[in-house]
């Protein structure tokens, strides 16, 4: 059985449809409810050397927060991680989470290719 990790959001459709993904694939899911639950700094710096990706490439740029914030004139990686510790609102999602690596399931079809 495929263990996965999933950082969820409840309210989001992709996070939704990520979650039966994986229960028809018979996934064994641990669901973070990253929202309820923020990640701290070096959870999310795991998180980012998992997917292989930087820190911006992890935040919802279209989020209305990030406009807020200025976060688009933000040029350093720590600052950026730091918003997303503080509000998680910014990170994109879905988050799925298998044997060491990670994916963004969107669109939701990487998941089945990413359990192998």
């Amino acid at each position: 059985m495929n263990r996965v990790t999933v950082w969820h959001n409840p309210r989001c459709s992709k996070s939704r449809a990520a979650i039966q993904i994986l229960e028809e694939k018979n996934c064994e899911i641990e669901i973070i409810k990253y929202l309820d639950t923020k990640p701290d700094v070096n959870q999310i710096k795991i998180i980012l050397k998992m997917l292989g990706i930087t820190p911006r490439e992890l935040m919802r740029q279209k989020e209305a927060l990030y406009k807020e914030m200025n976060l688009k004139e933000e040029s350093s990686d720590e600052a950026l991680i730091s918003a997303m510790a503080n509000y998680p609102k910014l990170i994109e999602r879905p988050i799925i989470v298998k044997d060491g690596h990670a994916i963004i399931a969107r669109p939701t079809d990487k998941i089945v290719e990413f359990l192998g």
